[in-house]
């Protein structure tokens, strides 16, 4: 019923889309010939005459459309006929183009206001993040940090967390014995052996067989700082380290526990700085305690970035108890979550997401049912709403084939003074279309693959 339910929300939103596209063009005394529900992919699945136009609904039902006398070469309208809707002026069809984004942009803000209203409370996103079971072995290092269960975690390395990711995510990226570590520490620790061994060569000159050379004591690595913006989910994390090489990674494992490595003949200086220079971070931890604000002694997450815990979340949710605050919240709420699609999309075509990350209407049907499932329906009203705003921003990017695309070709032809070629036109929107085909075909294999691997 949860999949159901998400598959009528989407459903709408794309109706809402096209009825934007479809009132405007009547209200401004444009003739519509047909109102598609699907892409004109494959067979018609059923149509209708009602008035003028034919309604129809195709079997590859992933969008919609709106089709104007302009679109058919056996149209009987006359060629200056008012009704067309080249004959228009441009700002006339400008609003028609953006009235099925402003439609879905009403729609996200109704939907939110109504969750609102009735519910009474909209997330803030943020989280509460609370220490559950810990359920590390007895002699992991996590027991003598002084972390407790029902410990609210404030800040981890100086920075706040807001969200189960963030823990998680520190965990993940201080993992012990990595494979990697920053070039100062190399650096400095290089700068220590030389000073404990003082016949050694340069850095990078092969120790002779036999030599002893005589290791500086093993130092934790600097804990990790990760930027607001990675740790809100807006982009990947991506650390600036060096990565150990096949000799030092064994090297690394041979020096665990020495204070002295006899060279076999094949290693530098700076092979065994890097070496032992790969231990471990610590995760310096503030927790709220009995309204007490606690700073731990350092945790250390082991070789899989996992600290040995249970973590519990609460959602903080903003109140909205009356119509005017219901208002407010709805427009905050909004606005932040605007600027994170903003964001990602800028992330997305800066390549700093990769394609295998993109997802779709697969995805988003089995996320939304979820939600709907596990958290409720107003939650799952709230995705709707983000889906709708999403839809509208990506519908309006300047690319040809999308509605930003027509927009972009009405404002050249008003700059102009005149359009561009038909058949200019219609070239590159064909190319664009068969372009934005292949990559819907990409994303939906994205999603089956995603499924199938269960990574939602």
């Amino acid at each position: 019923m949860a999949l159901i339910i998400m598959i009528l929300l989407l459903s709408f939103l794309v109706l809402v889309h096209e009825a934007g596209h479809f009132f405007a063009a009547r209200a401004l005394g444009m003739k519509v010939s047909k109102f598609g529900f699907g892409l004109p992919i494959g067979p018609t699945l059923w149509s209708k005459q009602v008035g003028d136009v034919e309604l129809v609904v195709h079997a590859f039902l992933l969008g919609g459309y709106v089709s104007f006398p302009d679109d058919e070469k056996d149209s009987n309208l006359p060629e200056d006929s008012k009704d067309r809707f080249i004959n228009h002026p441009v700002w006339h069809r400008m609003i028609v183009i953006s009235a099925g984004v402003i439609a879905n942009i009403i729609t996200a803000f109704v939907f939110v206001l109504i969750t609102a209203c009735v519910w009474g409370k909209l997330p803030s996103g943020q989280s509460e993040v609370y220490i559950g079971q810990i359920s590390a072995p007895k002699d992991a290092l996590v027991w003598q940090s002084g972390l407790q269960k029902g410990d609210r975690v404030l800040k981890i390395n100086g920075s706040e967390i807001k969200s189960a990711y963030a823990l998680t995510l520190f965990a993940k990226s201080s993992k012990q014995f990595d494979g990697k570590i920053d070039k100062e520490k190399s650096d400095e620790t290089l700068k220590q052996i030389f000073e404990l061994n003082s016949g050694l060569g340069s850095a990078d000159e092969i120790i002779k067989e036999n030599v002893v050379i005589k290791l500086p004591a093993k130092t934790d690595e600097k804990p990790l700082v990760i930027e607001d913006e990675v740790l809100k989910g807006y982009t990947l994390y991506h650390d600036k380290q060096i990565s150990l090489n096949e000799t030092q990674l064994k090297l690394r494992d041979l020096l665990k526990d020495k204070t002295a490595y006899t060279s076999d003949g094949t290693v530098t200086a700076e092979d065994i700085a890097v070496a032992i220079s790969d231990t471990k971070r610590p995760l310096n931890i503030t927790v709220m305690r009995k309204g007490k604000n606690v700073d731990l002694k350092p945790v250390y997450a082991n070789d899989k970035g996992m600290i040995g815990i249970m973590i519990e979340s609460k959602d903080v949710l903003m109140p909205t108890k009356n119509f005017k605050t219901a208002i407010t919240g709805s427009c905050k709420y909004l606005w932040e979550q605007t600027y994170m699609l903003v964001y990602g999309l800028w992330q997305l075509f800066t390549g700093k997401i990769p394609m295998k990350d993109m997802h779709g209407i697969v995805a988003i049907t089995k996320i939304g049912g979820d939600v709907i499932q596990n958290n409720g329906f107003f939650s799952g009203l709230l995705l709707t709403a983000m889906i709708s705003l999403d839809l509208a921003l990506v519908n309006f990017l300047p690319i040809p084939a999308l509605d930003g695309g027509h927009f972009m070709f009405l404002l050249i032809e008003q700059l102009r003074g005149k359009p561009l070629e038909e058949e200019t036109i219609n070239k590159i929107s064909s190319v664009f279309f068969m372009l934005l085909i292949v990559l819907m075909v990409l994303i939906v294999f994205n999603d089956i693959y995603a499924l199938i691997k269960h990574k939602f």
